[in-house]
């Protein structure tokens, strides 16, 4: 199996070091004048950011609800306090839904950051599969201070893009643009490369894995089967053909060129 998956895990526990860069909370304010808040805060901000998209649209309650597994009243509470943050995390209308504001929106890229920073670090220096380390890195990313940060991308070589594809926003939050399609959105026989899989679940991250569907391997769609069915699928030159079913095509996101 690929290189890319099948890396010996160390005998690492992330709870001692969640503790340790806790401490990291005390030291001065980053120089970049981001907000200090909660895990609780960082979750929504992040969770928020990645739902608007990027045309930054207003983001329902129940959206947030459904993605942080919580009440929707939750949402509401937290919602008001964060508009009510001087200066304000969101700007919030009820019944309309919510924005990040610019104070907010880099808090929110700076937590992605110190997360997709981690899991590159993760998975290339202490060996962990990519299936385990959006977890790991749920954990830890609240805590690292920005010195930590700058140490973990100059180990790293600066790194752009995580395990799972996806960019690392750089210092300044600017994150590349490019043109979001997924693999079901091809059209039968269409080729294209591997840009990013969604890391939300292991599960499925292990299949992938035993498919040796990864970032950087072209795919070409086959035929989807009746009924809405799987998606007949060429990896690489093989010549057998895989079958994908329709959520798995749609968390494959491909680059067309």
């Amino acid at each position: 199996m690929t290189k890319y998956y099948l890396n010996a895990k160390l005998n690492f526990d992330a709870r001692p070091m969640a503790k340790f860069f806790r401490k990291s909370q005390h030291a001065p304010a980053a120089k970049t004048g981001a907000v200090s808040g909660s895990e609780a805060i960082d979750d929504y901000l992040k969770a928020i950011f990645q739902l608007s998209g990027r045309e930054e649209r207003q983001v329902s309650s129940t959206e947030i609800a459904d993605t942080l597994a919580i009440t929707a009243a939750s949402v509401t509470n937290m919602l008001q306090k964060l508009a009510a943050f001087a200066p304000p995390l969101v700007v919030y209308e009820k019944h309309r839904g919510v924005q990040l504001s610019k104070t907010g929106k880099k808090r929110a890229l700076e937590i992605i950051r110190h997360h997709r920073l981690l899991e590159t670090f993760l998975h290339q220096v202490l060996g962990y599969p990519w299936d385990e380390v959006h977890q790991e890195a749920e954990r830890l990313e609240h805590f690292i201070s920005e010195r930590f940060e700058e140490r973990i991308a100059a180990k790293l070589g600066h790194p752009e893009f995580d395990p799972h594809g996806h960019a690392i926003p750089a210092l300044d939050g600017s994150l590349p643009t490019h043109d979001p399609r997924t693999l079901a959105q091809l059209k039968p026989g269409q080729t294209a490369k591997v840009a990013s899989v969604s890391d939300k679940d292991p599960e499925m991250l292990r299949y992938l894995a035993t498919q040796g569907i990864r970032p950087g391997v072209r795919l070409t769609l086959g035929e989807q089967l009746p009924f809405k069915g799987a998606y007949q699928v060429r990896i690489g030159s093989s010549a057998k053909l895989a079958l994908l079913s329709l959520s798995l095509a749609e968390s494959i996101s491909v680059a067309v060129k």
